[in-house]
């Protein structure tokens, strides 16, 4: 399909050429490229609430929310404010501060499922640090990991199924050797009689399962309860420790994650994005027992420079200061449904071929009417209606995030009229796909 752009994107396409000349592909996180839809990246110049506005002064209605860390919108009051009165008193000092002590205290105080916590940089570093934890508790190397949930790019875990349906990993990039990936096992989501196999087979190797209890990476995949379940009780009986990774989930389909929506305690929790409240934030945590194994206190190493910076507090501190409000969760996830509904109940009444599936405040949208829960029912032709999507949403002012496999996210800070100003964008862009 030739795709005509009415809209201005004179000035984000010269960044862009000059962004080449500085960065691999232009960009310094692939995805932003642009790849697998129309026309050269947006640069976003500022947001405000739940819209963005970009070099060339377009404004959309923001679906990204910056990957998922903006649950309060954007340029969310509270967080400026505290942001700007910790900068004013320096960015990083390399030692312990009072706003660590202060998110830390917050967060366990609020939280059934983790006694201690340990602040990193960013997800991928709270993942590869849950798995070494792992790994030295366990005093076992391998780990199992579900087809379709993403942990970020740990070398071990960048990796895919191979030919068979219990599969050591094979390496999705270059760089990584094949012996590290052959240290995980992939298998597909809710296959407990193959889980059970692996388990029995490899159990005195194995020092970890590692999932997105919501896997938000590519699609959303929604699980059943039971099968979380499921991997809890197989982890006691064979000896493993059970890994959530919740970088998504974590602080977005409640304030305890997945963990307390579903009510399932695993021995590590990686949590990323809204922890940060904007600001580049990681952490992971677990019981006294489990976290004792950490340095100082244990022979587990981890370290970093800027770990639990003040400015990077302070933003965190503020937006789950705002989480914990009353009715927070419910308002948000209520919206959310409405939203969902409402594109559902179109695309129903003209048999489009089309599903919204959605938990919390994340929707998908996924071209089948099947329900979708692995990656492997996930047609790759449908990736095509979404590059038309993507576009003509663009030229009505609507952004989502620029592939077909990532999901959206509602803020606090969309409003019933701008939700309902977005299903009807939403609609007049599906009548084109499916013209």
């Amino acid at each position: 399909m030739e795709f005509v752009d009415t809209l201005n994107r004179t000035r984000s396409a010269q960044l862009f050429e000059e962004a080449k000349k500085y960065f691999p592909g232009g960009v310094n996180s692939p995805v932003r490229a642009f790849k697998s839809v129309s026309g050269p990246p947006l640069f976003i110049k500022e947001g405000q609430g739940c819209r963005i506005t970009d070099e060339d002064d377009n404004t959309y209605i923001d679906f990204c929310c910056s990957w998922g860390p903006l649950i309060l919108g954007h340029n969310n009051g509270r967080i400026r404010e505290l942001v700007l009165e910790t900068v004013a008193k320096g960015t990083s000092f390399g030692t312990p501060n009072k706003l660590g002590n202060q998110l830390g205290k917050l967060i366990i105080e609020n939280n059934r499922y983790i006694d201690k916590i340990r602040f990193v940089s960013s997800g991928t570093e709270a993942v590869m640090s849950a798995i070494r934890l792992a790994r030295g508790i366990t005093g076992k190397s391998k780990v199992i990991k579900f087809d379709g949930c993403y942990h970020g790019h740990v070398d071990s875990l960048l990796v895919k199924a191979g030919s068979g349906l219990a599969t050591f990993g094979v390496s999705t990039s270059a760089g990584i050797p094949e012996s590290f990936a052959k240290e995980t096992i992939v298998l597909p989501l809710d296959d407990r009689q193959l889980l059970d196999q692996t388990l029995q087979e490899h159990s005195n190797d194995i020092a970890c399962i590692i999932v997105e209890p919501v896997p938000a990476n590519n699609g959303l995949l929604l699980q059943s309860r039971s099968f979380l379940e499921c991997l809890r009780l197989k982890c006691y009986k064979y000896g493993v420790l059970l890994i959530f990774d919740e970088v998504i989930s974590g602080f977005r389909v409640g304030f305890e994650g997945a963990a307390g929506r579903y009510n399932i305690q695993p021995d590590i929790i990686t949590y990323g994005k809204i922890i940060g409240g904007g600001m580049p934030v990681g952490a992971y945590g677990g019981s006294h027992e489990v976290m004792s194994h950490i340095a100082p206190d244990g022979p587990v190493y981890q370290a970093g420079t800027l770990s639990a910076n003040p400015v990077a507090m302070a933003a965190g501190y503020a937006a789950l200061q705002q989480l914990l409000e009353p009715g927070f969760y419910a308002e948000l996830e209520g919206k959310t449904e409405r939203f969902a509904n409402n594109i559902r109940q179109y695309a129903d009444e003209k048999g489009y071929e089309l599903s919204v599936q959605q938990i919390a405040s994340i929707f998908w949208i996924a071209f089948s009417r099947d329900k979708i829960v692995r990656s492997d029912q996930i047609d790759a032709k449908s990736m095509d209606k979404f590059k038309v999507l993507h576009h003509e949403l663009l030229q009505r002012g609507v952004y989502l995030g620029p592939s077909g496999y990532e999901v959206g996210f509602v803020s606090a800070a969309h409003t019933e009229g701008d939700l309902e100003e977005a299903a009807g964008k939403m609609k007049e862009a599906l009548d084109i796909v499916f013209k």
